[in-house]
């Protein structure tokens, strides 16, 4: 587990994060972001390495079928890029995004939702 210590203007004292909260925070914003979710793990799928540069993150995730890959990629590195830098004042060096699969619909959910409409077009 990697601590860093962060000491804004040179005020006496530290605030410490651990890897586990900037963690928690990528996890956040990527349940902000529509159209993914995270590879079922230990880890989330989600790694964080703290080097001078900045904060590394490396995502797993799973696109829902319907969006754009290349769209929903740079959301997730636009959406962890503003909360981290937000929350904890650190810069983010770099978000690399791994889509591994797609989920597509179920198609007996598919049938039951076109069926639904056609019943609101009748009313």
């Amino acid at each position: 587990m990697a601590s860093i210590r962060y000491n804004p203007n040179g005020q006496k004292g530290k605030v410490t994060y651990s890897s586990d909260i900037v963690s928690g925070i990528v996890a956040l914003s990527l349940q902000e972001t529509e159209g993914i979710e995270l590879i079922p793990s230990k880890g989330k799928g989600i790694k964080i390495c703290f080097e001078k540069e900045g904060v590394f993150v490396d995502i797993s995730v799973i696109a829902h079928y319907g969006y754009s890959v290349p769209e929903i990629a740079y959301r997730i590195q636009q959406s962890i890029k503003q909360m981290v830098e937000s929350m904890t004042k650190y810069k983010i060096a770099k978000v690399d995004v791994h889509v591994q699969s797609v989920v597509f619909p179920d198609p007996a959910q598919q049938e039951t939702e076109q069926g639904e409409e056609a019943d609101e077009k009748k009313n």
